[in-house]
Protein backbone atom coordinates (compact mmCIF):
# COMPACT_ATOMS: atom_id res chain seq x y z
CA UNK A 1 0.00 0.00 0.00
CA UNK A 2 1.82 3.69 -0.81
CA UNK A 3 2.04 5.68 1.59
CA UNK A 4 0.52 8.92 1.34
CA UNK A 5 2.53 12.32 0.41
CA UNK A 6 3.77 14.44 2.84
CA UNK A 7 2.49 17.92 1.48
CA UNK A 8 -1.65 15.95 1.23
CA UNK A 9 -3.91 17.66 3.60
CA UNK A 10 -6.26 15.38 5.13
CA UNK A 11 -9.97 16.92 4.26
CA UNK A 12 -12.49 17.29 7.47
CA UNK A 13 -15.95 17.36 5.71
CA UNK A 14 -18.42 18.92 8.10
CA UNK A 15 -21.92 19.38 8.10
CA UNK A 16 -22.93 22.99 7.87
CA UNK A 17 -24.97 24.21 10.90
CA UNK A 18 -27.32 26.74 10.01
CA UNK A 19 -27.20 29.51 13.10
CA UNK A 20 -29.54 32.36 11.74
CA UNK A 21 -32.96 32.29 9.88
CA UNK A 22 -33.48 33.76 6.73
CA UNK A 23 -36.39 35.21 6.56
CA UNK A 24 -38.20 37.81 3.64
CA UNK A 25 -40.44 39.79 5.73
CA UNK A 26 -39.93 42.18 8.77
CA UNK A 27 -39.98 41.20 12.44
CA UNK A 28 -43.36 41.78 14.14
CA UNK A 29 -41.11 42.85 17.27
CA UNK A 30 -39.57 45.98 15.44
CA UNK A 31 -40.31 48.66 17.75
CA UNK A 32 -41.34 51.66 15.84
CA UNK A 33 -39.03 54.11 17.86
CA UNK A 34 -36.32 52.01 16.49
CA UNK A 35 -37.33 52.92 13.19
CA UNK A 36 -37.83 56.47 13.85
CA UNK A 37 -34.66 56.71 15.52
CA UNK A 38 -32.42 55.29 13.21
CA UNK A 39 -34.04 56.93 10.08
CA UNK A 40 -33.80 60.39 12.07
CA UNK A 41 -30.27 60.14 12.90
CA UNK A 42 -29.68 59.86 8.91
CA UNK A 43 -31.17 63.66 8.23
CA UNK A 44 -28.58 66.28 7.77
CA UNK A 45 -28.63 69.55 10.13
CA UNK A 46 -30.19 72.14 8.58
CA UNK A 47 -27.69 74.79 7.03
CA UNK A 48 -27.32 78.20 8.74
CA UNK A 49 -29.33 81.32 7.79
CA UNK A 50 -26.55 83.75 6.27
CA UNK A 51 -26.64 87.26 7.47
CA UNK A 52 -30.29 87.21 9.04
CA UNK A 53 -30.95 90.23 9.83
CA UNK A 54 -32.46 91.73 13.74
CA UNK A 55 -35.88 92.97 14.47
CA UNK A 56 -35.91 95.37 17.45
CA UNK A 57 -38.83 96.58 19.12
CA UNK A 58 -39.13 99.84 19.63
CA UNK A 59 -41.14 101.32 22.50
CA UNK A 60 -42.34 104.27 23.76
CA UNK A 61 -41.09 105.84 26.97
CA UNK A 62 -42.39 105.99 29.67
CA UNK A 63 -44.71 103.56 29.00
CA UNK A 64 -42.89 101.52 26.75
CA UNK A 65 -45.56 100.14 24.90
CA UNK A 66 -43.76 98.85 21.78
CA UNK A 67 -44.41 101.16 18.85
CA UNK A 68 -42.84 99.02 15.50
CA UNK A 69 -39.68 97.18 14.41
CA UNK A 70 -36.89 97.94 13.28
CA UNK A 71 -34.79 96.41 11.17
CA UNK A 72 -30.83 95.75 12.10
CA UNK A 73 -28.08 94.11 10.15
CA UNK A 74 -26.41 90.79 12.13
CA UNK A 75 -23.36 92.78 12.11
CA UNK A 76 -24.95 95.44 14.37
CA UNK A 77 -27.15 93.63 16.75
CA UNK A 78 -26.52 89.91 16.29
CA UNK A 79 -22.51 89.31 16.38
CA UNK A 80 -21.25 86.51 18.34
CA UNK A 81 -19.79 86.87 22.05
CA UNK A 82 -16.19 87.38 22.07
CA UNK A 83 -14.72 87.56 25.64
CA UNK A 84 -11.29 88.57 24.17
CA UNK A 85 -12.07 91.35 22.44
CA UNK A 86 -14.05 92.84 25.35
CA UNK A 87 -11.23 92.04 27.88
CA UNK A 88 -9.12 93.91 25.84
CA UNK A 89 -11.86 97.07 25.50
CA UNK A 90 -12.10 96.92 29.03
CA UNK A 91 -8.49 96.72 29.97
CA UNK A 92 -8.28 99.60 27.39
CA UNK A 93 -11.09 101.95 29.00
CA UNK A 94 -9.38 101.39 32.43
CA UNK A 95 -5.86 102.39 31.38
CA UNK A 96 -7.23 105.41 29.69
CA UNK A 97 -9.00 106.38 32.98
CA UNK A 98 -6.38 106.21 35.24
CA UNK A 99 -5.34 109.72 36.52
CA UNK A 100 -1.80 109.26 36.92
CA UNK A 101 -1.76 112.54 38.89
CA UNK A 102 0.43 110.91 41.87
CA UNK A 103 3.48 113.04 42.60
CA UNK A 104 6.30 112.51 45.47
CA UNK A 105 9.24 114.47 46.23
CA UNK A 106 13.04 113.09 45.54
CA UNK A 107 15.58 113.93 47.90
CA UNK A 108 16.73 116.54 45.30
CA UNK A 109 13.05 118.30 45.67
CA UNK A 110 12.73 118.87 49.45
CA UNK A 111 13.72 122.33 51.40
CA UNK A 112 16.71 121.89 53.83
CA UNK A 113 20.16 122.33 53.71
CA UNK A 114 22.33 119.70 52.49
CA UNK A 115 24.85 119.57 55.46
CA UNK A 116 26.04 116.53 57.14
CA UNK A 117 23.89 115.70 60.43
CA UNK A 118 27.02 114.06 61.98
CA UNK A 119 30.31 112.89 61.42
CA UNK A 120 31.06 109.68 59.37
CA UNK A 121 33.04 108.12 62.08
CA UNK A 122 33.41 108.16 66.32
CA UNK A 123 29.67 108.53 67.13
CA UNK A 124 29.07 104.83 67.28
CA UNK A 125 25.82 105.29 65.49
CA UNK A 126 24.81 104.19 62.17
CA UNK A 127 25.72 106.91 58.67
CA UNK A 128 23.76 109.35 57.28
CA UNK A 129 24.36 112.04 55.29
CA UNK A 130 21.43 115.12 55.21
CA UNK A 131 18.21 115.69 56.63
CA UNK A 132 16.78 115.01 52.82
CA UNK A 133 17.42 111.49 53.10
CA UNK A 134 14.60 108.99 52.47
CA UNK A 135 15.23 107.14 55.86
CA UNK A 136 14.33 110.19 57.68
CA UNK A 137 11.30 111.61 58.37
CA UNK A 138 10.61 114.70 56.74
CA UNK A 139 12.77 113.65 53.76
CA UNK A 140 12.73 112.92 50.23
CA UNK A 141 10.53 109.21 48.70
CA UNK A 142 12.89 107.11 47.55
CA UNK A 143 11.45 105.49 43.85
CA UNK A 144 8.16 107.72 44.73
CA UNK A 145 5.55 107.60 41.59
CA UNK A 146 5.46 110.72 39.59
CA UNK A 147 2.92 112.00 37.24
CA UNK A 148 2.47 109.87 34.17
CA UNK A 149 0.24 108.28 31.80
CA UNK A 150 -1.22 105.12 31.91
CA UNK A 151 -3.06 104.73 28.73
CA UNK A 152 -2.87 102.27 26.22
CA UNK A 153 -3.09 101.65 22.67
CA UNK A 154 -6.18 99.37 21.33
CA UNK A 155 -6.91 99.83 17.54
CA UNK A 156 -9.54 101.12 16.24
CA UNK A 157 -11.18 98.04 14.73
CA UNK A 158 -10.83 96.06 17.59
CA UNK A 159 -12.82 98.65 20.04
CA UNK A 160 -15.52 99.06 17.02
CA UNK A 161 -15.80 95.40 17.44
CA UNK A 162 -16.19 95.43 21.24
CA UNK A 163 -18.41 97.93 21.35
CA UNK A 164 -21.27 96.24 18.49
CA UNK A 165 -20.30 92.82 20.37
CA UNK A 166 -21.53 94.38 23.83
CA UNK A 167 -24.70 95.91 22.39
CA UNK A 168 -25.15 92.65 20.53
CA UNK A 169 -24.79 90.67 23.94
CA UNK A 170 -27.08 92.74 25.68
CA UNK A 171 -29.67 92.61 22.91
CA UNK A 172 -29.49 88.61 22.83
CA UNK A 173 -30.19 88.76 26.60
CA UNK A 174 -33.39 90.87 26.44
CA UNK A 175 -31.69 93.56 28.53
CA UNK A 176 -31.41 96.55 25.57
CA UNK A 177 -34.57 98.41 25.14
CA UNK A 178 -34.73 100.94 22.44
CA UNK A 179 -37.02 103.79 23.15
CA UNK A 180 -38.12 106.07 20.29
CA UNK A 181 -38.05 109.58 20.99
CA UNK A 182 -36.78 111.47 24.18
CA UNK A 183 -35.80 109.22 27.90
CA UNK A 184 -37.68 112.36 30.01
CA UNK A 185 -39.71 113.17 32.69
CA UNK A 186 -42.31 116.10 32.93
CA UNK A 187 -41.25 119.35 33.93
CA UNK A 188 -43.20 119.17 37.57
CA UNK A 189 -41.72 115.66 38.32
CA UNK A 190 -40.98 114.67 41.56
CA UNK A 191 -38.65 111.70 42.56
CA UNK A 192 -41.63 109.60 43.78
CA UNK A 193 -42.51 109.22 40.21
CA UNK A 194 -38.86 108.12 38.71
CA UNK A 195 -39.34 105.47 41.34
CA UNK A 196 -42.81 104.82 41.19
CA UNK A 197 -41.46 103.92 36.86
CA UNK A 198 -38.70 102.27 37.85
CA UNK A 199 -40.56 100.07 40.19
CA UNK A 200 -43.44 99.66 37.50
CA UNK A 201 -40.85 98.58 34.57
CA UNK A 202 -38.92 96.26 37.17
CA UNK A 203 -35.47 98.69 36.82
CA UNK A 204 -35.12 99.06 40.76
CA UNK A 205 -32.22 98.67 42.70
CA UNK A 206 -33.31 94.80 43.76
CA UNK A 207 -33.05 94.18 40.11
CA UNK A 208 -30.27 95.53 38.88
CA UNK A 209 -29.12 99.21 37.87
CA UNK A 210 -30.38 100.37 34.64
CA UNK A 211 -28.26 102.58 32.99
CA UNK A 212 -30.44 105.69 31.12
CA UNK A 213 -28.69 106.76 27.80
CA UNK A 214 -29.86 109.64 25.89
CA UNK A 215 -28.98 111.70 23.07
CA UNK A 216 -28.47 114.95 24.75
CA UNK A 217 -28.59 116.72 28.33
CA UNK A 218 -31.54 115.55 30.76
CA UNK A 219 -30.88 117.63 34.04
CA UNK A 220 -34.41 116.88 35.33
CA UNK A 221 -34.32 113.12 35.02
CA UNK A 222 -30.61 112.97 36.63
CA UNK A 223 -31.48 115.24 39.23
CA UNK A 224 -34.45 113.17 40.52
CA UNK A 225 -32.51 109.40 39.38
CA UNK A 226 -31.60 107.47 42.64
CA UNK A 227 -28.03 106.79 42.29
CA UNK A 228 -29.00 103.21 43.52
CA UNK A 229 -31.83 102.58 40.97
CA UNK A 230 -29.71 103.80 37.74
CA UNK A 231 -27.93 106.59 36.32
CA UNK A 232 -27.96 108.70 33.25
CA UNK A 233 -25.28 109.07 30.62
CA UNK A 234 -25.35 110.83 27.48
CA UNK A 235 -24.15 108.71 24.20
CA UNK A 236 -21.05 110.54 23.89
CA UNK A 237 -19.85 109.76 27.49
CA UNK A 238 -20.78 105.98 27.15
CA UNK A 239 -18.18 102.98 27.47
CA UNK A 240 -18.03 99.46 27.07
CA UNK A 241 -17.73 98.99 30.91
CA UNK A 242 -20.61 100.69 31.46
CA UNK A 243 -22.84 98.53 28.87
CA UNK A 244 -21.61 95.49 30.20
CA UNK A 245 -21.75 96.58 33.61
CA UNK A 246 -25.28 97.55 34.60
CA UNK A 247 -28.15 95.52 34.43
CA UNK A 248 -30.08 96.82 31.89
CA UNK A 249 -29.35 99.57 29.01
CA UNK A 250 -32.35 101.78 28.10
CA UNK A 251 -31.39 103.78 25.17
CA UNK A 252 -32.60 106.15 22.73
CA UNK A 253 -32.98 105.23 18.88
CA UNK A 254 -31.10 108.37 18.05
CA UNK A 255 -28.28 107.84 20.40
CA UNK A 256 -27.77 104.31 18.95
CA UNK A 257 -27.98 104.92 15.72
CA UNK A 258 -24.98 107.37 16.57
CA UNK A 259 -23.12 104.85 18.01
CA UNK A 260 -23.23 102.56 15.28
CA UNK A 261 -21.60 105.19 13.09
CA UNK A 262 -19.02 105.99 15.18
CA UNK A 263 -18.07 102.33 15.66
CA UNK A 264 -17.68 101.53 12.30
CA UNK A 265 -16.08 98.43 11.78
CA UNK A 266 -13.19 99.39 9.06
CA UNK A 267 -12.06 101.61 12.03
CA UNK A 268 -13.52 104.91 10.08
CA UNK A 269 -16.80 107.44 10.91
CA UNK A 270 -19.57 107.25 8.94
CA UNK A 271 -21.23 104.46 7.03
CA UNK A 272 -19.04 101.73 6.58
CA UNK A 273 -20.56 100.11 3.40
CA UNK A 274 -23.26 100.66 0.83
CA UNK A 275 -25.35 97.98 3.03
CA UNK A 276 -24.90 100.48 6.68
CA UNK A 277 -25.49 103.50 3.87
CA UNK A 278 -29.04 101.45 2.40
CA UNK A 279 -29.76 100.88 6.16
CA UNK A 280 -29.85 104.55 7.25
CA UNK A 281 -31.44 105.71 4.04
CA UNK A 282 -34.46 103.09 5.17
CA UNK A 283 -34.53 104.32 8.95
CA UNK A 284 -34.67 107.84 7.66
CA UNK A 285 -37.86 107.16 5.32
CA UNK A 286 -39.47 105.02 8.04
CA UNK A 287 -39.05 108.25 10.41
CA UNK A 288 -40.75 110.05 8.10
CA UNK A 289 -43.23 107.29 7.53
CA UNK A 290 -43.99 107.13 11.35
CA UNK A 291 -44.24 110.79 11.44
CA UNK A 292 -47.02 110.78 8.61
CA UNK A 293 -48.92 108.25 10.57
CA UNK A 294 -48.89 110.11 13.88
CA UNK A 295 -50.07 113.04 11.78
Amino acid sequence: MATPARWAVPLLIRNPVCSRTITTSTSAHASVSDITTSVSSHIPPLPPIDNPWVHATIHSFPSLEPLLFRKYPPWKLALPIRRDILHRAVVYEADNARQGTANTKWRSEVHGSAHKIRPQKGSGRARLGDKKSPMLRGGGVAFGPKPRDFGTDLPGKVYNLAWRTALSHRFRKGELIIVQGRIDVPGNSRMDYVEELFRTHGWGRGLGRSLLVTLGERPMLESLLDPRDGRKTTWTELDVRAVLGMGRVVIEERALSNLFKITRLDGRIGPSTKLDQEEDDDWEEGEQEQERWEG
